[in-house]
């Protein structure tokens, strides 16, 4: 049986492709707003880290809304070289909460996104 070169190469690239499909795969999809005092994000995958500066001042409220609908996501709030604020690996629930900041201070919200699906607010309510 002979093969020609025409089918050969369409066997080959049937092969390749779903290998070249995948190179191709985002880190993030969904929509994000940051700015000094929110970061919003919702996302149909997130597999990346984030981060956002949030200037807050004493007595200050974060709020924090975690919508888990797969994957996993880990939080960290912190002021540069301090302990975390609050800190949690692994987030695989809907949650929601608020923080008191203790001080008047730039904090940094990192979010680390494993496959991740749902979305993200934290809020700063003066």
């Amino acid at each position: 049986m002979k093969i020609s070169c025409k089918k050969l190469f369409f066997i080959g690239f049937a092969l390749l492709f779903p290998l070249l499909s995948a190179a191709c795969v985002s880190d993030f999809d969904g929509s994000r707003t940051g700015n000094d005092s929110q970061l919003i994000m919702d996302y149909r995958l997130f597999n990346t880290t984030d981060s956002q500066n949030l200037t807050v001042e004493a007595g200050d409220v974060v709020h924090v809304e975690i919508t888990a609908e797969g994957g996993r996501l880990s939080l960290t709030i912190q002021k540069d070289g301090e302990p975390p604020l609050y800190e949690k690996d692994s987030i695989a629930t809907s949650d929601a909460f608020d923080l008191e900041a203790p001080e008047s201070e730039n904090y940094t919200v990192t979010v680390t996104g494993k496959r991740a699906k749902g979305g993200f607010r934290c809020i700063v309510e003066g």
